[in-house]
C-alpha cells in the first residue's frame, strides 16, 4: 500500500477531531439533560400517579436535549465528516465546522437551562433558537456544496431522502425560532402551548429524524446486513408519503397523518428489504453478533409507533397512548438505531478505532429495548386508567433506559480514548496457544466511502 499524501492525512485528522467533538457533545446531552432528566420526570410522575404534577417546562427541556442536543449533534457531526469525505471538498475549512459546533452546543445548552431554570427566559429563549439555526445554516452551506460524482450517484435515492431530511431540520429550526420569539413576547412561560408543542414534535420526529434514519439505512444496511440494494422508487414514495403525513399533521388532520405514517413506514421497510432474507452474510466484525437483529427490531418499533398513533387518534384521553407512541418512535426506533449503527460506524469515523466492548454493546441495546417495552406497555394502562398496577413499572423502565444509555456512553467513551486501529497490534495464535504472528489493523475507511 502506497503512502498517503501528507495533506490528505492532515485533512483526515482534522475531520476526525471535528466529528469526535460533536459525538462527545451528543453523549453528554444524552446522559444528563436528556435521559437523566427524563428518568427523573418519569419517577416523579409515577410517585404521584399523575402527569399533571410535572411542569411542561421540564418535559420540554428533556425533549429538546434529546432531539437536538443528542441526536442533532450526532447528525451534524456525521454530516460534516461524511459530506466532506464523499465530496472531497478541497476548500473545506474546519473553522466553519468548529464555529457551528460552538453555536449549536451553546444554543442547545441555553435552551435546556432557560426552560428548566427560567433565567431571563424572554431574552435567552429566542437567542438560543437563533444560535441553533445559525449553526445549522453553517452546516447547510457546507452540505449544499456537495455534488454527486456521476450519473449513478445522481440516481441514488438515499441522497434525495437525506436532502429532504436536511430541509426538514431547517424547517424545524425555523419554526422553533418563530415559536421562541412568539413566546418571549406573549407567553406566560417558556413552555410551548400543548397544540403548538405537539405540532413541533411531529415536525421534529417524523419531519427529519425518521427520514434521516431511512437515508442512513439505505446507504449502510446493504453493506452491514448484506441486504439487497434498496428499491429506490419505493423509498422515494415512502419519503413522499411521510412528507405528506407531516403536512397533514401541521394542518390538524391527525387521522390522515396517522394513517399515512403507517403506510409510509411499511413502504420504507419493504423498499429497504429490512425483513427479507439477507443476500450476503452480515458484516459483524468488531460488533456484537446480535447487531442485525437489533436493527430489524428498531424497524418493528417504527411500525408499532405508527400503529399506536392510529390508536391514539381514536381513543387517547389522558396522553398515555400518545406518550407510548412517541416513546416507541424516539427510543424504540431512533435510539435503538443510533445504538446499533452508531457503535458500528462512529469508532471508525472518530479515528479508525475498534469498539471497546461487544458485551457492552449488547447490554446497552438489550436494556434499552427492555426498558422501552416496559415503558410502552405500562404507560397506556397507567395513564389511561386501565390498570393502576402498571404505575410501579414506569420507574423501572426509566432506570433500565438510564443504565442502557450509560453503557452506550461508556462503551463509546472508552473507545475514543483508545489508540486508533492502525496503531493497535493484533496477535494471532495457533490452536495450541503459541504466538505465530503480530500485525496491525488496516484502515476501515473504504467500507464507508467506496
Amino acid at each position: 500500500m502506497g503512502a498517503e499524501h501528507p495533506g490528505a492525512v492532515r485533512r483526515e485528522a482534522i475531520l476526525q477531531r471535528l466529528v469526535t467533538a460533536y459525538i462527545v457533545t451528543g453523549l453528554l446531552f444524552m446522559l444528563a439533560p436528556g435521559t437523566l432528566l427524563g428518568a427523573w420526570n418519569l419517577i416523579s410522575i409515577s410517585s404521584r400517579r399523575s402527569l399533571g404534577i410535572l411542569s411542561p417546562e421540564w418535559l420540554q427541556a428533556h425533549g429538546h436535549a434529546q432531539i437536538f442536543g443528542w441526536v442533532g449533534s450526532f447528525i451534524l457531526g456525521i454530516g460534516f465528516y461524511s459530506i466532506s469525505k464523499m465530496a472531497r471538498l478541497p476548500s473545506f475549512s474546519a473553522g466553519w465546522g468548529w464555529l457551528s459546533w460552538i453555536l449549536w452546543t451553546c444554543g442547545a445548552l441555553a435552551r435546556w437551562a432557560t426552560t428548566l431554570y427560567l433565567w431571563h427566559w424572554r431574552v435567552a429563549l429566542p437567542i438560543s433558537a437563533a444560535l441553533e439555526l445559525i449553526a445549522f445554516l453553517i452546516f447547510f452551506r457546507t452540505v449544499s456544496r456537495h455534488r454527486p460524482g456521476g450519473p449513478k450517484r445522481q440516481a441514488q435515492a438515499w441522497m434525495i431522502v437525506a436532502i429532504g431530511a436536511t430541509l426538514g431540520l431547517l424547517f424545524t429550526l425555523t419554526a422553533n425560532l418563530g415559536a421562541a420569539v412568539w413566546l418571549s413576547s406573549r407567553g406566560a412561560s417558556p413552555a410551548l402551548p400543548h397544540l403548538l408543542d405537539q405540532r413541533l414534535l411531529v415536525l421534529s420526529t417524523w419531519g427529519f429524524l425518521v427520514p434521516f434514519v431511512w437515508a442512513f439505512n439505505a446507504r449502510w444496511l446493504p453493506i452491514f446486513l448484506g441486504l439487497a440494494d434498496p428499491f429506490e422508487r419505493g423509498l422515494l414514495a415512502a419519503f413522499a408519503i411521510n412528507t405528506a403525513a407531516v403536512a397533514t399533521a401541521l394542518a390538524g388532520y391527525l387521522p390522515v397523518w396517522a394513517a399515512l405514517t403507517m403506510i409510509g413506514s411499511a413502504v420504507a421497510a419493504f423498499s429497504l428489504h429490512v425483513f427479507e432474507k439477507a443476500e450476503k452474510p452480515a458484516k459483524i466484525q468488531g460488533v456484537h453478533p446480535g447487531f442485525p437483529y437489533f436493527v430489524r427490531g428498531a424497524w418493528t418499533w417504527l411500525l408499532v409507533a405508527a400503529g399506536l398513533s392510529m390508536w391514539a387518534v381514536a381513543a387517547d384521553r389522558n396522553g398515555g397512548i400518545w406518550g407510548a407512541s412517541r416513546h416507541a418512535l424516539t427510543v424504540g426506533f431512533v435510539s435503538t438505531m443510533v445504538f446499533a449503527i452508531g457503535q458500528r460506524v462512529l469508532p471508525a469515523f472518530c479515528g479508525m478505532r475498534i469498539l471497546f466492548s461487544k458485551r457492552l454493546m449488547f447490554g446497552s441495546l438489550f436494556l434499552l429495548n427492555l426498558g422501552c417495552f416496559l415503558r410502552v406497555s405500562s404507560e397506556i394502562p397507567a395513564y389511561e386508567g386501565y390498570g393502576t398496577e402498571a404505575w410501579p413499572i414506569l420507574p423501572v423502565s426509566a432506570l433500565l433506559e438510564l443504565t442502557a444509555v450509560t453503557l452506550f456512553a461508556v462503551n463509546l467513551g472508552v473507545t475514543l480514548l483508545r489508540p486508533p486501529a492502525h496503531l493497535t497490534k493484533v496477535e494471532r495464535k495457533a490452536p495450541s496457544g503459541k504466538l505465530i504472528s503480530t500485525e496491525y489493523h488496516k484502515s476501515l475507511s473504504s467500507t464507508f466511502w467506496n
